[in-house]
Order: structure tokens, then sequence, then C-alpha cells
């Protein structure tokens, strides 16, 4: 479930800075996949190495 939730977490931090940078620069489509793609590079940066 944490796993889960750390994903979320992440995209949803690169959907609103790509939007952002989108808006400021008149590309929304451009910047709002590239923050999906940073998002979900946060999530994997954000995950526990800890192994079970």
């Amino acid at each position: 479930m944490k796993k889960d939730s750390k994903q979320a977490t992440g995209i949803i931090l690169g959907i609103t800075i790509g939007t952002a940078v989108g808006v400021a620069t008149d590309n929304l489509g451009l910047w709002l996949s590239i923050g999906i793609a940073i998002g979900a590079g946060l999530s994997v940066t954000m995950k526990d190495d800890k192994k079970e």
C-alpha cells in the first residue's frame, strides 16, 4: 500500500509541475507529458530500498 501512495504522490507532483510550466510557456501538451515522466521518476527515487 505504501508503494502505491508514493507512486501517486510522485505522479501528482509531476503533473502539477508540468501543468505550471506548460501554462507559462503556452505548450501544455509537451510539459504535461514531461511532468508525468518526472513524477514517475520521483516515485522510483522515493521508493524504500528495504527488502523483506
